[in-house]
């Protein structure tokens, strides 16, 4: 059934929230199964690993599970949304969102799509045998695509941004949440994007248009960070924060998981080609810095909503639902996803802890705790919206 009208671009945030969690199942790989001679674990490194019939074959062949249903899930929701946007777009609810402070939510299309890029990435890495022979070929598509993404991405949010500025038309008043922030979080995740390749090749000029196309976007994250994270508290400590919106409030953790990766990926890809010596004691403040702030939105934000009574009502009861509920996925996988690069990056590369001792899986425990609440919030919502 289409929804016309009814349908809102954040419901792509369901099919993102499912490539989330796709490659969240790929951290157990990248960081458990080793790899010393390329910088990810690839099917040659992982398929050794399953015949061995260790505790590590186990997590492995748990993950490949994981990695294939969520994989299949994104690309299922994700043709659905292209389906319902279609529709969406001949309606008159399209027309009353581009002239309206929802114009910005377009912006979860890119977002999206940019999820599906490393949805890809990581299923050739992990199901074609030998990938990484030719993956200095692919990298030049992987730029491309996400230069594609990109061009999109700041298309939709120059036209929405040049329109408020020329007409003063931003409705503050509806504002006193951060919805406005998906903008950060769309050219968060193209910034990221660039960085692997600029982080993993072996050639200087696909190394340095990585680099670059990761600095431009992440620049363009921080700027309007500034601006829409002021103005969204701004209007939230005047008013109250809008209950339907409350989530936003979580937002602030993917965007500082991909702000994080992308730093960290720059470093190494400067050291690759740019003759910079990694400094190990920087990875650990820098862990220790986007960790701490996710933990203090993530508590926040939690009050917040329960305060207000968010979860019963549109989380609990089938009584009220919103697409923004969609937001709540995201925060999960990237408290997950950054949590395995503080442990690994931050800690075991630093010397702190060591790898596989008990003390390392104990650091895990609360974020695996976390990643598998997300996939029971994750498959409550889909029943939810009958997705």
């Amino acid at each position: 059934m289409l929804l016309k009208e009814n349908f809102s671009p954040m419901y792509f945030l369901s099919a993102l929230g499912a490539g989330g969690l796709s490659v969240s199942f790929f951290m157990y790989l990248m960081f458990l199964v080793p790899h010393a001679d390329v910088p990810m674990a690839t099917y040659n490194h992982i398929m050794p690993v399953l015949s061995e019939g260790s505790f590590l074959s186990f997590i492995s062949a748990f993950s490949l599970v994981f990695i294939i249903a969520f994989a299949y899930l994104h690309f299922k929701l994700l043709i659905w949304n292209i389906k319902q946007y279609k529709a969406f777009k001949e309606s008159s609810g399209y027309t009353k969102l581009k002239s309206s402070n929802a114009e910005v939510t377009l912006l979860a299309l890119p977002l999206t799509f940019a999820m599906t890029i490393n949805v890809c990435f990581v299923l050739g890495a992990v199901f074609v045998p030998n990938l990484w022979s030719v993956v200095e070929y692919l990298f030049p598509f992987a730029l491309l695509g996400f230069g594609v993404v990109g061009y999109f991405a700041l298309k939709i949010f120059l036209e929405y941004f040049s329109r408020l500025i020329s007409g003063g038309e931003f409705d503050c008043d509806s504002n006193n949440n951060l919805s406005q922030m998906i903008s950060i979080f769309a050219f968060s995740m193209i910034g990221v994007g660039f960085a692997a390749p600029g982080a993993m090749s072996h050639h200087i000029a696909i190394n340095a248009i990585g680099i670059f196309g990761a600095i431009l976007f992440t620049s363009v994250a921080f700027l309007l960070l500034v601006l829409k994270f002021v103005i969204g508290f701004r209007n939230m400590i005047k008013d109250g924060i809008g209950k339907e919106a409350s989530p936003s409030l979580w937002i602030m953790i993917p965007i500082l998981t991909l702000i994080g990766i992308t730093l960290i990926r720059i470093q190494f890809g400067l050291e690759h080609n740019f003759e910079k010596v990694a400094d190990k004691s920087s990875l650990f403040t820098l862990t220790s810095i986007v960790l701490s702030l996710q933990i203090i939105f993530g508590a926040l934000g939690f009050m917040v909503m329960k305060r207000i009574g968010y979860f019963e009502e549109f989380i609990h009861t089938n009584d009220k639902k919103s697409p923004v509920s969609f937001a709540l996925i995201c925060p999960g996988v990237a408290f997950f996803v950054f949590g395995m690069f503080f442990i690994n990056m931050g800690l075991v590369f630093n010397g702190i802890v060591d790898k596989y001792s008990v003390v390392y899986y104990i650091f895990m425990i609360p974020f695996i705790w976390v990643q598998f609440k997300t996939v029971a919030y994750f498959f409550k919502l889909k029943s939810k919206f009958a997705l």
